[in-house]
């Protein structure tokens, strides 16, 4: 060890002061961004046109926006994030792999049983189950393990400038987590999230949070990023508002007659459900739901562990891919919180 090793740490000292000096002596322009332009988001036209924007529409002070951009910082690796090939979008196979844990489902009983009250607040006010807001969380953010390691202000300049595919979405999200920090009275350049700006541990994008967030335990702020109630009764309230049905069912298993065929082209057709129990049954598909045959379905195909699985998404199942635009990631959220549901836990028993 390195206690016991004098020569050792005079060395490290040695190496650390070298290195700092060497710092010291590197031209500003290598140490800071490499890339042109890009080393003071303050300089940039781009930047001064929409903080001119902020301040004659929405009251900014120009001078306080300017030293926000000037300690906003490009991130090479956010580019390289949200630029990865389509084909390495997980599967279904894959999604199982990392979401349906035995530790994913052992925290989320947990979650529960410590958060039991404000779950079943959220279900009594909002009407969605305590399995279905942990579920959320718990594949969002591992129950708030993993909130995010950027500074957001970085990650939506970044994206607001520097990246031209999605530019207009990232420079109104940037807009509103602006008014979002000034609105919660909270430092602009110290809240962190994911590399696309999402927060807390819902992962809320800020137009997100300014409309759907609520102030749950009373306190006087929105607080999701540190706050397991407001981020329950935020989940919960996100859910209510995009259509959720307390009691209605989310998805049902189905397979297919022998004799079916292949019957490909009326899967993965949209989330929304697209067609109905008679239509499905019509050209061989079962499901033993006990739903009425006029029931709205989104038919699904995945390819699981075990080979095709068939699946109905009904409504409630649409209103979950409001929440992230992905068949996979609603199945995941529906196996995740029946496993819950299935553990012990009077939280469970009595709010499904």
């Amino acid at each position: 060890s390195m206690r016991s090793n004098p020569a050792k740490i005079t060395l490290l000292l040695t190496v650390l002061s070298l290195s700092f000096t060497l710092s010291l002596s590197m031209p500003l322009a290598i140490s800071a961004n490499s890339v042109a332009g890009e080393s003071n988001y303050s300089d940039r036209e781009d930047v001064k046109l929409f903080v001119k924007q902020l301040a004659e529409n929405d009251g900014f002070d120009t001078t306080s926006l300017l030293n926000v951009f000037q300690q906003a910082t490009y991130k090479q690796s956010i580019i390289d994030a949200i630029s990865r090939p389509a084909e390495k979008v997980l599967n279904w196979s894959r999604y199982q792999d990392i979401f349906l844990t035995e530790k994913r489902a052992s925290e989320g009983d947990k979650f529960m049983l410590e958060n039991a009250q404000a779950l079943s607040d959220a279900y009594k006010k909002y009407g969605v189950p305590p399995v279905i807001i942990t579920a959320i969380i718990g594949v969002e953010t591992m129950y708030g393990r993993h909130r995010g390691n950027y500074r957001v202000i970085d990650a939506l300049t970044t994206l607001a400038f520097d990246y031209p595919p999605r530019s207009k979405f990232f420079r109104k999200e940037l807009r509103e987590f602006l008014l979002l920090a000034r609105e919660e009275n909270q430092p602009v350049t110290e809240l962190q999230g994911s590399y696309a700006g999402a927060m807390g541990y819902g992962q809320f994008i800020p137009s997100s949070y300014r409309h759907y967030s609520v102030d749950f335990n009373g306190d006087g702020t929105r607080d999701i990023w540190n706050n397991k109630v407001d981020a329950i009764g935020s989940v919960a309230n996100y859910l209510a508002a995009h259509g959720w049905r307390t009691g209605e069912p989310i998805v049902a298993a189905a397979r297919l007659e022998t004799a079916a065929g292949n019957l490909d082209a009326n899967f993965n057709v949209s989330l929304k459900p697209s067609s109905t129990l008679s239509a499905m049954q019509k050209v061989g598909v079962i499901t033993t739901a006990d739903l009425g045959e006029s029931t709205k379905v989104s038919p699904m195909k995945l390819v699981g562990k075990l080979g095709d699985e068939y699946w109905l998404g009904f409504h409630n199942f649409y209103v979950i891919t409001r929440y992230n635009h992905s068949k996979l990631y609603a199945m995941a959220i529906f196996q995740l919180s029946e496993t819950l549901r299935a553990q012990d836990g009077i939280v469970k028993r009595q709010y499904h």
